[in-house]
């Protein structure tokens, strides 16, 4: 559900995407059956292609990276994680609009 602006992270390709990221990274943990997830990805996409090279979006299923939704105590989705220096900063529960993720990633920058 990943578009071409945003990163598809996997428990094999995590480590190295968030530790790499010269820009803060905003990871949003998702899955296909979730209808909010959905409403998201749009919003998502959006702000990965209105910030690109100030921001690295990416996806995790969490159907599909269990170890990873459990090292971020992922209890209810969609979550969103934000990353600075490859560190977890901040983390926020449910749909977020854009205006919301703006100004969280400027208070990052």
């Amino acid at each position: 559900m990943a578009s071409e602006a945003v990163v598809t992270l996997t428990e094999a390709n995590f480590e190295a995407e968030i530790s790499s990221s010269t820009v803060p990274v905003i990871v949003d943990f998702w899955a296909e059956w979730c209808g909010p997830c959905r409403m998201l990805g749009p919003i998502l996409d959006d702000l990965a292609k209105e910030q690109a090279g100030k921001v690295k979006i990416g996806k995790v299923n969490v159907d599909e990276a269990p170890n990873l939704s459990a090292q971020f105590s992922v209890r209810s989705i969609p979550m969103l994680v934000f990353f600075k220096g490859g560190k977890a900063v901040e983390s926020v529960v449910g749909v977020q609009s854009k205006d919301a993720l703006t100004k969280r990633l400027a208070a990052l920058a």
